[in-house]
């Protein structure tokens, strides 16, 4: 040691070494602690003011028809952007299980509180089970899939994963556009500014994600309404998006491909509906044969599916919904069952339930909202109602708590609010006509639907999958 270091070493503070190595060992654990705070900031919404990206190309056309320039058009609403119900519980909004970062509160569409979204990663499995927590993983190209439909707006946006998607972004929000339509005929002017409104959101989110592929549908409002079209026309001139109105097999198709993932490994067969605003699908898959097929590939074993023209905005308008006695559920409940009358290539599906093997998948706001009750919840969360599990009897006793609610109790509990206290009974009088029909002991709650299905068959018709498989390979054999 030279002459100099040794005076330096000499007029150093006691202790002062110690100091100085221990302030580099924190840096370094800070520095290391940042990356992956860095990695999930990601899917960030940006400050107020500034882009996401600094420079946005024009989208070109997307599939089905949609695409465009998204920007510059009409500007979004800011009053309940995002649906707390999904918010809160997805990771971004009504199926969010990625969105990363801090949004602002959400508008809570059952109980009108606000709240903030958690930071959590959510996956989606395609090939089977429900969905799965994940990092953050190698950004990729985004997808965006929107249902309008008679009564929701909703849009996810989201990106391919290994072997699913990871939910980026997410907005739901009440509309009601089919409002009205039982009686009229025809799409009414305030429900389509709702739509219009919640539209120009979700215009504005597929914008500052910079979404190259998307596909947006509309449903039965908007095909039952003489206006339908023209409203479309509205839709496209005011914000840029170009929907299409899709066909009850569509429709039918789609909310298998979003659900099928939950279906029981073992089960022979599923009785999947979807209980809508303005109509309600149902599909038998028949798993006999099915082999080793499972997650997506169990759509190829649809054995015969029908759409019922009634759905909860329609049948509380014709009965009501805000009284409720047992005479007028019963009413409701023989309305549709005469409708189940018309459901072809069934025949073999009582025996088939009989013999066991069989179980129900349900999507739709009444089922989650039975299963939010059933489970006590204080406040809905959809990672604890996806998936779960709830015997015959359970759904039953559910029905029976929900009859015996008055209005005003309906609205204060915190898995239906104000939005659907007078649409819930009419649910669960189409949930009845379908179990009395088919007496199946268990029931798997889907809070999924069209736009999961939307997701998946556009992912797959662009071979994302494969590429991502192709890609794992090479690294391998590198």
């Amino acid at each position: 040691m030279s002459k100099r270091a040794a005076r330096r070493r000499k007029r150093r503070p006691p202790g002062a070494k110690a100091s100085a190595e221990k302030n580099v060992a924190q840096e370094k654990t800070t520095n290391r602690a940042a990356e992956p705070a860095r990695a999930d900031n990601r899917g960030a919404r940006p400050p107020a003011g500034k882009s996401r990206h600094r420079k946005r190309s024009a989208k070109p056309q997307a599939q089905q028809g949609q695409g465009g320039d998204l920007r510059g058009l009409r500007a979004p609403s800011r009053q309940g952007s995002q649906d707390g119900r999904d918010a809160a519980s997805r990771g971004a909004a009504e199926t969010g299980r990625g969105h990363r970062g801090g949004p602002a509160p959400a508008q809570d569409d059952r109980s009108g509180a606000a709240k903030r979204e958690p930071t959590d990663s959510r996956r989606y499995d395609r090939r089977g089970g429900a969905p799965q927590f994940r990092g953050a993983t190698k950004p990729g190209p985004l997808y965006a899939a929107l249902d309008l439909g008679t009564n929701n707006c909703r849009l996810l946006i989201a990106e391919p994963q290994d072997r699913g998607f990871r939910v980026v972004d997410a907005f739901s929000r009440i509309v009601r556009l089919g409002e009205g339509i039982g009686r009229t005929g025809r799409l009414s002017q305030l429900a389509m500014d709702r739509a219009v409104d919640a539209l120009a959101v979700c215009r504005s989110k597929m914008a500052d994600h910079d979404v190259r592929r998307m596909r947006l549908i509309a449903t039965e409002a908007c095909r039952a309404a003489d206006n339908g079209p023209l409203f479309l026309d509205r839709v496209h001139a005011e914000t840029g998006l170009k929907l299409e109105i899709v066909n009850r097999e569509t429709e039918a198709r789609l909310a298998v491909a979003g659900c099928v993932t939950l279906v029981d490994p073992y089960a022979k067969g599923v009785l999947l509906f979807d209980i809508g605003g303005g109509s309600s699908e149902l599909v038998w898959l028949d798993l006999r044969e099915k082999g080793d097929a499972r997650g997506f590939a169990l759509t190829r074993f649809i054995r015969a599916w029908t759409s019922l023209p009634v759905g909860v905005v329609t049948l509380s308008e014709r009965h009501g919904g805000i009284s409720v006695t047992r005479e007028v559920f019963e009413a409701m409940v023989r309305e549709v069952n005469a409708m189940l009358d018309d459901f072809e290539g069934v025949e073999e599906l009582g025996a088939l339930i009989s013999q066991g093997g069989m179980h129900m998948l349900g999507t739709s706001g009444t089922v989650t909202t039975l299963a939010g009750v059933h489970l006590g919840l204080k406040r809905y969360d959809r990672r604890k109602v996806d998936g779960v599990w709830l015997k015959s009897d359970d759904v039953g006793t559910m029905i029976n708590q929900l009859l015996d609610m008055p209005f005003e109790e309906r609205i204060a509990n915190p898995c239906i609010g104000t939005d659907r206290a007078d649409l819930v009974m009419a649910g669960c009088a189409i949930l009845e006509a379908i179990r009395r029909r088919w007496p199946c002991e268990r029931l798997r709650v889907a809070d999924r639907g069209l736009r999961e299905g939307i997701l998946v068959e556009l992912m797959a018709r662009d071979g994302v999958w494969r590429r991502r498989a192709v890609e794992r390979r090479a690294g391998v054999n590198a």
